[in-house]
């Protein structure tokens, strides 16, 4: 239980720091701002419940180490439930928050940084623009931390790569779609907005699936790992930096 309640934290990190960032600062960190407050989430989240739960926090991340054969089923079914819990209740907490204001919130009316497309992307982009971008840089994310964690990959450098390839992402996705790549992400906020952005909401659960399996199934070309280890196990420390630790 403690590695799922772990994904909830994380996810509600990840979704309160980069959303909150887009919904209460976003009119002074712009575009660049708010795509390192989703970076910088996820590399502290990383090194923080990372050797508990490997830090998915993401149902697209879950459904790609799925597919690589480092978590079981059982545990990428309860990961992805955490996660959108750990999303909505952010998106809640977000939207209280933003109510404090001077002049109130309405989720419908602002969005609450949901992601959208055609006229609900932040400059018009279409549905399949969407698709497409969702879906690679879904690829890139997953790639990276399938990657990052790999048995060979250097030891304790993971969370800073996932964490500037997601800032990255985000710099390319924010004007397109607002940025998903994460299912969990789009569905907190969504469930606040209502109308229009669950309606397109099975984009943003749809493409960020494609992109996890695209990126394991290049995963599992290039790599084919003799010694397979979780994402857990990659972000723990090493036994005798364990010790050293406790010395």
């Amino acid at each position: 239980m403690k590695k799922y309640f772990a994904e909830l934290v994380g996810t509600f990190v990840l979704v309160f720091g980069g959303v909150g960032s887009a919904v209460l600062a976003g009119s002074h960190i712009g575009f660049a701002g708010i795509s390192l407050a989703f970076g910088l989430s996820l590399l502290a989240m990383i090194y923080t419940i990372g050797p508990i739960s490997g830090c998915h926090v993401n149902p697209a991340v879950t459904l790609g180490v799925f597919l690589a054969r480092k978590i079981n089923a059982k545990d990428a079914g309860a990961y992805m439930v955490a996660q959108v819990i750990g999303a909505i209740i952010a998106s809640g907490v977000i939207l209280l928050v933003a109510n404090g204001g001077p002049a109130g919130y309405s989720a419908p009316v602002s969005g609450l940084g949901a992601d959208g497309y055609g006229l609900h992307s932040p400059d018009h982009y279409s549905m399949m623009a969407g698709f497409v971008t969702e879906a690679v840089l879904t690829t890139f994310l997953v790639l990276t931390v399938l990657g990052a964690t790999d048995v060979t990959a250097p030891v304790g450098f993971a969370g800073i790569a996932i964490g500037l390839v997601l800032t990255l992402i985000h710099l390319v996705g924010i004007p397109i779609t607002n940025t998903s790549v994460n299912p969990a992400r789009s569905i907190g906020p969504a469930l606040f907005v209502g109308g229009w952005a669950l309606q397109q909401l099975w984009l943003f659960i749809v493409a960020p699936f494609v992109g996890a399996i695209a990126a394991a199934g290049i995963y599992l070309a290039v790599r084919h790992p003799a010694v397979i280890i979780t994402t857990r196990k990659a972000e723990q420390a090493l036994p005798g930096e364990q010790i050293d630790r406790i010395a």
